[in-house]
């Protein structure tokens, strides 16, 4: 007789880690980010988008979890208050 596999569960994150992100992630999250490349943004310490100044478009699109819509979202976002990436090492 076979058994039945068991149900699949949604997964938790440990308490600390999710409150360590939240703290963090208000502006990403407002502008409506996925978890992941919130998650991407805060690991980088890069808490809103002013701070976006710091990096190149070229290191943005490098993190692991950042995406081609997060990526979009952000650059307009950044259209809109004016602010740009740093110029990318190459294009120097």
């Amino acid at each position: 007789m076979s058994q039945k596999p068991a149900p699949r569960r949604a997964f938790k994150p440990p308490v600390g880690e999710v409150s360590k992100y939240e703290d963090f992630d208000g502006e990403w999250r407002g502008i409506g980010l996925g978890a992941p490349a919130r998650r991407a943004l805060v690991d980088a310490k890069l808490y809103k988008v002013s701070d976006l100044r710091k990096i190149s478009l070229t290191e943005l699109s490098a993190l692991h979890g950042m995406g081609k819509s997060a990526i979009a979202r952000i650059k307009v976002i950044m259209a809109a208050k004016r602010i740009s990436f740093r110029p990318s090492p190459s294009a120097r």
